[in-house]
């Protein structure tokens, strides 16, 4: 007989059940969901017009030993440290901690169960859901192509807003920036599919395996959103394209494999909700800005108690607009010195034709012209109408015509303080209210 201690007992039975639990219990759950999941992605890609890449729903961590082994970001780890004086050993742990930052944790479930969802309700809540122009062309591309919408970034609600608009077509892997590293927000994010990149780092090696996560993305077809302005527009204006992720798949691609076509989209909104943190950020030069925590709290009860009321009118109407695509493999055929400058100053050019025009926007443009009655406001929105029409401008306004679309816009700008009885802008409100007409005049500026 052998006598043996209770507590050295349990510890054994515990050791056991542990076992049994990893050796025969986990892969037969994990395998049950697996086959769950694989069955409810056959039944989304059946509806989709373009089906889930298998790219987006291989294993997270088979995605991140790919990608750090990938033959060009083998030869980055020699170059970085051949340049730095690590060893070798240590270049590549900090490669395959870049591409575990970088890769997603793509959920079919948590993205057409939970954000779309969630997407679909925050909009209707917030906005008057418009449809922008959508060019016929978008009918007739390629489906073999990889699509990747180009953007212009407005608001945070832009991630919220196309991932809706967009959910019967394909699921879309953003490119997020710092502000989404958050706990649990990351979390959610990642299972979005979103991939995240470090906007200002200049580390050589960081950039080649971001670099080659998108065009390995690209080359499996995997749809993609990106925002070449590289942050929130501070002045209401379409910017210049930062050419980093353009650039990537500019040099990645294989003229022999996958096309890439690249669908200018424009957002607009009645009200953006950092409208005023971005137009502070614009008077300071200080980019960097980051609401308080006590304002955001204020605002959403106070949002929430005039909803509870019955007194919470939205914030009016939002639209997104969808132009021509353009094809790489055309657009490199025809490309001069630098193609990925002249891709960039393209597609952007684009996006500002695409971005349609709102209520508040258009009264914003015409009260900057110094109108002093009703009849003179009136006369204005016509002029301008009349000048949009004529560049062939995406006009969302009020279904009834111009007096109800003036009238929907002065109540918006009038609750908000941005204009009196009188017509006249406050002078604290000027550079709002220039945000919101920036839009328009811009695209009087397009041809």
């Amino acid at each position: 007989m052998v006598e043996l201690p209770i507590w050295l007992v349990v510890l054994v039975l515990a050791l056991a059940a542990i076992a049994a639990l990893d050796r025969i219990l986990a892969p037969s759950v994990r395998w049950f969901f697996r086959r769950r999941m694989e069955r409810a992605v056959a039944r989304l890609n059946e509806r989709l017009e373009r089906p889930i890449a298998p790219f987006k729903l291989a294993q997270r961590h088979d995605m991140i030993l790919r990608l750090a082994y990938d033959r060009q970001v083998m030869e980055a780890v020699a170059e970085h440290a051949a340049a730095t004086g690590v060893p070798p050993t240590v270049a590549m742990q900090e490669a395959r901690s870049y591409a575990a930052e970088i890769v997603p944790a793509f959920s079919a479930t948590m993205y057409f169960g939970f954000a779309v969802q969630l997407a679909r309700w925050l909009t209707r809540v917030f906005y008057r859901v418009r449809i922008g122009r959508i060019d016929p062309a978008l009918g007739q591309v390629d489906d073999r192509a990889t699509v990747v919408f180009v953007m212009n970034h407005r608001s945070n609600m832009d991630y919220v807003l196309v991932t809706w608009l967009i959910a019967d077509r394909s699921a879309i892997s953003y490119a997020v920036g710092e502000w989404a590293r958050v706990w649990p927000l990351s979390r959610l994010i990642r299972g979005m599919g979103a991939y995240f990149i470090r906007r200002g780092s200049r580390n050589a090696l960081y950039r080649r395996v971001l670099a080659r996560y998108v065009q390995m993305a690209a080359a499996e077809g995997v749809a993609q959103a990106i925002f070449p302005e590289g942050g929130l527009s501070l002045d209401g204006r379409v910017g210049e394209a930062k050419l980093g992720l353009l650039s990537y798949f500019v040099a990645g691609f294989d003229p022999g494999g996958r096309d890439i076509l690249f669908v200018p989209v424009g957002l607009a909104y009645d009200r953006v909700l950092e409208d005023r943190l971005l137009t502070e950020a614009a008077r300071t030069g200080v980019r960097r800005f980051r609401p308080r925590v006590t304002g955001v709290i204020a605002f959403v009860l106070r949002m929430g108690w005039r909803a509870l009321r019955g007194n919470f009118p939205g914030f009016g109407a939002t639209a997104a607009g969808f132009g021509a695509p353009v094809s790489l493999r055309a657009f490199l055929a025809e490309a001069q010195a630098d193609p990925t400058e002249d891709l960039g100053r393209v597609l952007m050019a684009r996006v500002a034709r695409a971005v349609p025009i709102l209520p508040v926007p258009l009264v914003a443009a015409a009260l900057e012209a110094g109108v002093a009655s009703r009849a003179g406001l009136d006369a204005e929105v016509r002029r301008l109408v009349e000048a949009l029409t004529a560049r062939d401008a995406v006009l969302r306004l009020h279904p009834q015509g111009l007096e109800p679309t003036v009238e929907e816009a002065l109540v918006h700008l009038r609750r908000r303080g941005m204009v009196g009885e009188d017509f006249a802008i406050p002078e604290a409100r000027r550079q709002v209210m220039a945000f919101y007409a920036a839009s328009v005049r811009q695209r009087l500026e397009v041809v």
